[in-house]
């Protein structure tokens, strides 16, 4: 029987094509860890984000509080609103046992010794911005101690409170 020759190019074809795979699958395994660092945001009360200062200054957070109604400063020229948020848990049970969001909030608002930092959002003015109402905002603190917030999301627990119909009450 006659030897049939030894192919090298088909073994270095198979080589390469490991190679280039193994590359490939490298490639996207980077790319995702990458985005997903990048994306990741802290979620912070306003108490955590003081206490962590100059550990999360420059990047993206969130942050939740209370908005302290008579520190609304709105100037329509520039769309530049600033505002003060209040400390509130973060703990949905904790907010629960201590009377539910609205208390929570009130309390957080009218209690002067409760963390606070100062909100700036270049925007429209959000119908729901008013005392009491809960804020979530999306943002950077700054090297001067302002939160630079990109994103603001609103919510007035009173608005969605279950109301009795006058008629059920009799």
């Amino acid at each position: 029987m006659e030897d049939l020759p030894v192919v090298q190019g088909s073994s270095r074809n198979r080589m390469k094509f490991v190679v280039g795979g193994l590359l490939i699958v490298a490639a996207v395994v980077y790319l995702i860890a990458s985005s997903t660092t990048a994306s990741a945001q802290y979620f912070l009360t306003v108490e955590e984000l003081l206490s962590k200062g100059a550990e999360v200054r420059g990047r993206d957070l969130r942050v939740s509080g209370a908005v302290v109604g008579d520190s609304i400063e709105y100037d329509a020229q520039t769309l530049t609103l600033k505002f003060m948020v209040a400390h509130v848990p973060g703990d949905n049970a904790e907010i629960e046992a201590q009377g539910g969001l609205a208390q929570v909030l009130h309390d957080a608002v009218a209690d002067p010794t409760r963390p606070r930092i100062q909100v700036i959002y270049n925007g429209p003015m959000p119908d729901l911005l008013k005392n009491e109402a809960q804020a979530i905002m999306t943002g950077r603190l700054g090297e001067d101690g302002v939160f630079y917030a990109d994103e603001l999301l609103l919510k007035c627990p009173t608005k969605y409170e279950d109301a009795v119909p006058q008629q059920a009450e009799g």
